[in-house]
């Protein structure tokens, strides 16, 4: 079960950074996830590991418009959203947080659910790059950067998640039991490893980048 990515051309893969927002990272935030913001460091380190080999580095930032016509059930599932305290296009929360290390010239696509690839143009611009492989990381390990995974999986896109540049946040007890970010994180990523991505850590990737012919 599951696939491995040996090597990665750099001409043929990109790194998608998925919603490190205000709302998401900064203490305090509506959504926060404590675990987002302590891997930024890393997460910083590895865009521009991509940035020195030429590797495109595409952000995204999952957003609503405030007369909630884009919310669809988003609003059942998160108060803040259907409050309009989260994730709002144009207020600062659904910016990218401040130390992410994005140059104004690199790519931020806006998206409304999960998956970066649902209803944006995310696919066309990776074929016009010539992608062949995704590295996805960001926030959070089970909705969007899963889903963004999982998508690239089924758009024939061969992909790794980075397992320490990823994160999410505790879950409450709904009825089924509380889960800990650290639990959600990691039951996600055997999820991945197995049905989906190449699970491996930022330092794994760097050398499978530096391994590629063209490397």
């Amino acid at each position: 079960m599951g696939y491995r990515i040996d090597r990665f051309d750099p001409a043929r893969t990109a790194l998608l950074v998925i919603d490190m927002q205000h709302d998401f990272v900064a203490p305090g935030a509506p959504l926060e996830s404590p675990a987002g913001r302590a891997m930024l460091p890393t997460l910083n380190g590895v865009i521009g590991f991509c940035r020195d080999r030429g590797i495109p580095v595409i952000f995204t930032a999952h957003v609503h418009r405030a007369d909630g016509s884009d919310m669809g059930l988003y609003g059942e599932l998160y108060p803040p959203i259907e409050q309009r305290a989260a994730l709002i296009d144009g207020e600062p929360g659904a910016e990218l947080y401040a130390e992410v290390d994005r140059r104004p010239d690199e790519l931020l696509i806006r998206k409304h659910r999960y998956s970066a690839f649902h209803a944006t143009d995310l696919e066309m611009v990776l074929h016009g790059h010539g992608v062949r492989d995704v590295v996805v990381a960001g926030v959070t390990t089970e909705d969007c950067v899963h889903a963004t995974a999982r998508d690239a999986m089924f758009r024939n896109f061969k992909n790794a998640v980075l397992s320490d540049c990823s994160a999410t946040y505790d879950h409450p007890d709904l009825g089924h039991g509380a889960m800990s970010a650290e639990q959600v994180h990691a039951a996600t990523l055997v999820v991945l490893a197995q049905s989906t991505a190449d699970v491996m850590t930022s330092e794994e990737f760097a050398h499978r980048v530096e391994a590629s012919p063209s490397g």
